[in-house]
């Protein structure tokens, strides 16, 4: 933005001739000041009354007004008044002609929407500055309207490229719903913005494993989005070497690294090769869908919660640090045994302190309300009531932080 678009003769020319609108019932004083501002280069038009004045402004719009104040009918206040609740394109310089000093007459005449004062009789010099004031005036609210122009267009521009950049973070999680033999997986991802900071998604690893995770990167917009995809590149795919949660067995076979190793990794990827500042929380989880077998690791994200096929509630996780926060830093894994009707879900903190109208944070005992009132729903049928809830706790469908979650419903209930 340039500084001097903003100063008065830097963007608009502040000396320009304006149309100024004379208002007086004297025909004497009407014509006294036409001669002055017409000396000053200025288009002159006139009224002899505030309700001839209006009429004028339906079809013209004058840069600037000078009016008398005591007139018959509408007088100079009233007009004033009026002026101002006319909708514009553009700012109108209102002066007051008067023979009042008193001071709350004078605080009258700006709260009406007067901007400046000129006393009777009026004296050209001091007629010359008074405009020039409202000339000045009249320069830096074109000026900035102009820059609130440019900065409107910079906007659409930014808007298209955020809504392209939505497809993209979008197209990161290809699957929403994905069934294996005894478990499905179902995965919720909404930015609270165009983009966010939040990402979900699972992978095969072999016949028998499979790798899911949640992530929640710090802060939101655009540079929390760019890291997702850079994270996003680190579980693609099951070939050893593209994805950072693989390796390979005696026999040169995928298998998964323990997600507490893998966390670990992460870590001093985070801080030795992306060159930021930025940490994250993650939730990773090695899935054996035959055995209902889950080993995971928590790194900071919100506890996981297994919903046992008898309705009762288990929450699970040692909490962890985030990831990239701490060079060395160390993870532990946590073991789940699944049985047929039960499910896991875990979430971002998106969901645990989505607040209310009122501010109170949904929590955890919040969640656990919802997963016991849809505890029938599976998969993305859970996932939308978890949605309506949501809105229906906050109060609107607008929710200040992403939201995201990963649900398995393991075997039949």
């Amino acid at each position: 933005m340039n500084v001097q678009s903003l100063i008065p003769g830097g963007g608009a020319d502040a000396n320009a001739p304006q149309t100024v609108l004379i208002v007086d019932d004297s025909r004497a004083q009407r014509l006294l000041l036409k001669t002055y501002l017409r000396k000053m280069g200025h288009r002159v038009l006139e009224a002899s009354s505030g309700e001839v004045a209006l009429a004028v402004c339906q079809f013209e719009q004058p840069d600037l007004i000078v009016s008398d104040w005591v007139m018959p009918g509408m007088d100079g206040l009233e007009l004033c008044s009026a002026f101002r609740a006319l909708r514009g394109d553009r700012y109108g310089y209102f002066i007051l002609l008067t023979s009042k000093d008193e001071k709350h007459e004078v605080a009258a005449g700006l709260d009406a929407g007067a901007d400046d004062f000129l006393t009777k009789p009026v004296n050209a010099t001091e007629l010359r500055a008074r405009v020039r004031a409202g000339q000045r005036i009249l320069a830096m609210e074109g000026a900035l309207t102009a820059t609130l122009q440019e900065m409107r267009q910079l906007h659409a521009v930014i808007d298209r490229d955020l809504v392209e950049a939505q497809k993209l973070q979008q197209s990161l999680v290809r699957e929403r719903h994905r069934s294996f033999p005894g478990l499905d997986v179902s995965l919720l991802l909404r930015p609270a913005g165009r983009i966010g900071g939040d990402l979900v998604g699972l992978f095969e690893v072999n016949e028998h494993e499979i790798g899911v995770y949640a992530l929640d990167v710090s802060g939101h917009g655009i540079a929390s989005a760019l890291m997702t995809a850079q994270l996003a590149s680190q579980f693609s795919g099951s070939v050893p070497g593209r994805n950072i949660a693989i390796t390979t067995d005696a026999q040169k076979q995928p298998v998964m690294r323990a997600p507490s190793e893998t966390a670990r990794r992460l870590n001093e990827t985070v801080l030795n090769q992306m060159g930021t500042e930025q940490y994250l929380t993650l939730l990773l989880a090695r899935v054996e869908p035959a055995t209902g077998r889950v080993v995971l690791t928590q790194a900071g994200h919100p506890h996981p919660l297994v919903h046992r096929a008898n309705g009762s509630f288990e929450i699970v996780g040692t909490g962890g640090l985030p990831v990239g926060l701490l060079p060395g830093a160390s993870f532990t894994d946590v073991e789940i045994q699944l049985y047929p009707g039960d499910r896991l879900f875990f979430g971002s903190d998106g969901i645990t302190e989505c607040p209310s109208a009122g501010g109170d944070m949904l929590e955890e005992q919040g969640l656990v309300g919802i997963l016991n009132r849809h505890r029938f729903a599976r998969g993305e049928s859970f996932l939308s009531r978890l949605l309506e809830d949501l809105s229906a706790h906050s109060g609107g469908t607008e929710f200040p932080d992403d939201l995201s979650g990963v649900l398995m419903d393991f075997g039949e209930p």
